[in-house]
């Protein structure tokens, strides 16, 4: 992607299944601190911003911590953590010796050897790039049972709605950030178990009998019930409790990924499938999906099972997960970036005349690689089935029969990207600084002035990486013509379910209406519509009153304005913009049907809410986000 953006954050957990000492014996006694760093670093993809690692002792004696966490900012946090924990696995090692492959010994004096692990990678869609937003989080409490770890990758749409909720529980939260409502509302539903089962039993058993016996029956289930009913966003949270209880639920629209696989030694769940085939050496078809609306529930036992939790609702999970930002040896979304690529195939004959002879092929690095080869295998189709029928109804020469049949397409690496911007991207006043040098090209591959260059990206979201460096660099080549194809369709409204991608006046798209509606004298309808999201506020389920403005146009006819908009200053080649379908998409994609950022068709109302309000704000001028 050439626009940079930032999106979901990343979870692992894993739950030791047997004592400490069988893994000890069979693995040594780093088995779940390696397999949790390969399960962390197989997502850094994820989140780049900051990590964190949490992990709880079961069954801890009184007088020994339970407990540890470490949380990184640092410039590769996932090697800063485990680095640090390794550090004191060494250490003990040392000062140990013989006792260091003692389960008792290890869990009373040695950090992070406990049975239940819980990982986090982030990337920050705002506020500051600090310590303090790294997950995982602790509300912490002096009864085991009542503390409560949490860690997630989630966006809330109705953060106000939620910190309104727990005021009127009596609370007093502490800042008005959807981590902190989450998290504090799921703790006040946890305190009212621990303290329903301590008054159920208090007069039959001592406390400290009654305090086991809470552990045992904790319902987290009836916990997340409660908590969770009011939530409007995307969400894959996990948790864990003092007592070594712990949870993975996902929102009721399956918008955040989560899987998991078990067997009788671990439960592991993560947000990506391919870093629990890595990780543990499993098949694909032995890692399952959590169910929307449901959770994922470890008992203190480590029993587990999946438990309803909300009503579940049609399933839109995220299809930008798929085109961007999972990792693409995923064989399903390897195969998916694919197809994208080649459904593209006749909109490009279209935009090249059909001259496969005077066109180069190239991509724009690094994930639009996997589409570009999709595109690729279905130029070769066209080609092989344009041979025969000329071969069949020409009767070619031998010597023009030679040239139809050794005919390939040119490819050629013309765009190289050298410099990881993210790695610079720390916070919201840093975000738009644009590197100044990210991408250069190969030079003297082109025919000037006759060949057209093709190069497909896997999404356009604000142009601006196109107007102010692709663009520019491309046209010093000296082309005929550049075709950039987008193997996304036309990014519309704005998300808020996980990606930064929040203000409406940043879509390239978007902006192209609102010229096309003042070219064509339509310039009122941006008044009525700003309206109709003013009065929106009220109505508790209200449509997506933006979806008005792009109505008014074709896809192509915004696509050649979007030509116009991103064309820079004095380019001499001619240009052309070409974007997938949303019909292609879902053909592509055909499980994972969230679209809202290209159609508006938000899941839930908060999503609907968001779209007006960017509007409204756009329209009056504020650049913040809208939820």
């Amino acid at each position: 992607m050439s626009d940079t953006i930032l999106h979901e954050c990343g979870i692992a957990l894993i739950r030791l299944r047997k004592p400490l000492s069988y893994y000890i014996d069979k693995y040594g006694s780093a088995y779940a601190m390696t397999k949790m760093y390969i399960l962390m670093e197989k997502q850094h993809n994820r989140g780049q911003d900051g990590a964190g690692i949490a992990n709880i002792k079961i069954d801890q004696k009184p007088g020994f911590r339970f407990f540890s966490r470490y949380r990184s900012v640092k410039t590769q946090p996932v090697a800063h953590l485990f680095k640090k924990i390794a550090k004191k696995y060494k250490k003990a090692q040392k000062e140990g010796k013989d006792k260091f492959r003692d389960e008792q010994w290890l869990k009373e004096n040695v950090a992070f050897t406990g049975e239940l692990w819980l990982g986090h990678l982030r990337y920050g869609t705002h506020g500051l790039n600090s310590i303090e937003n790294v997950h995982p989080f602790l509300r912490q409490n002096n009864w085991r049972s009542r503390n409560l770890v949490m860690a997630g990758n989630f966006n809330m749409t109705n953060v106000e709605e939620l910190f309104n909720v727990l005021v009127d529980l009596g609370q007093h939260p502490k800042d008005k950030v959807d981590t902190v409502t989450v998290m504090e509302k799921i703790g006040h539903f946890l305190d009212e178990e621990v303290q329903g089962l301590f008054e159920k039993y208090k007069d039959r058993y001592s406390n400290q009998e009654v305090s086991d016996i809470i552990e045992t029956e904790l319902n987290v289930q009836n916990v997340l019930r409660r908590a969770c009913k009011d939530f409007d966003g995307g969400y894959a949270m996990a948790g864990l409790t003092g007592s070594g209880s712990a949870f993975v639920v996902r929102d009721p629209s399956g918008i955040r990924p989560a899987y998991f696989f078990a067997d009788d030694e671990v439960v592991v769940v993560a947000s990506e499938k391919q870093a629990i085939k890595t990780a543990f050496n499993v098949n694909y078809d032995q890692i399952e999906e959590i169910k929307p609306g449901s959770a994922l529930i470890i008992n203190k036992n480590a029993e587990y099972s999946q438990q309803n939790i909300t009503p579940e609702l049609e399933k839109t999970s995220c299809s930008f997960e798929r085109i961007y930002f999972s990792r693409g040896t995923d064989p399903e979304i390897y195969q998916e970036r694919k197809q994208l690529g080649k459904l593209l195939v006749p909109q490009i004959l279209k935009a090249i005349n059909f001259d496969l002879k005077n066109t180069i092929f190239s991509y724009i690095p690094n994930t639009a690689e996997t589409a570009f080869l999709g595109m690729m295998a279905g130029i070769e189709e066209y080609l092989i089935n344009k041979q025969k029928e000329i071969i069949i109804e020409g009767k070619p020469s031998m010597d023009s029969l030679d040239d139809i049949l050794s005919f390939r397409p040119r490819i050629e690496k013309i765009v190289l990207k050298d410099v990881k911007l993210r790695t610079f991207i720390t916070d919201d006043e840093h975000r738009d600084e644009m590197v100044a040098h990210v991408y250069d090209t190969t030079y003297e591959v082109v025919n000037k002035g006759k060949d057209t260059l093709v190069v497909i990206d896997d999404s356009i979201v604000r142009g601006t990486t196109l107007e102010k460096s692709i663009l520019k660099m491309l046209d010093r080549l000296g082309p005929k013509k550049i075709v950039v194809v987008s193997s996304a369709p036309q990014i519309r409204f704005p998300d808020c379910y996980g990606i930064d991608m929040s203000k409406m006046g940043d879509f390239v798209a978007f902006r192209a209406v609102i010229k096309l509606l003042k070219e064509q004298g339509k310039e009122f309808l941006l008044g009525e519509v700003y309206e109709q999201c003013q009065q929106a506020k009220a109505e508790q389920n209200p449509a997506n009153y933006v979806k008005r403005l792009y109505k008014e146009f074709t896809p192509e006819e915004i696509a050649a304005k979007i030509t116009d908009i991103v064309r820079p200053e004095g380019m001499k080649a001619e240009l052309e913009v070409v974007y997938q379908t949303i019909e292609n998409l879902h053909k592509a994609i055909p499980n994972h049907n969230g679209d809202w950022y290209f159609t508006g068709n938000y899941p839930t109302p908060g999503g609907m809410r968001v779209a007006n309000q960017s509007y409204v704000n756009y329209m009056e001028g504020k650049l913040v986000r809208a939820y």
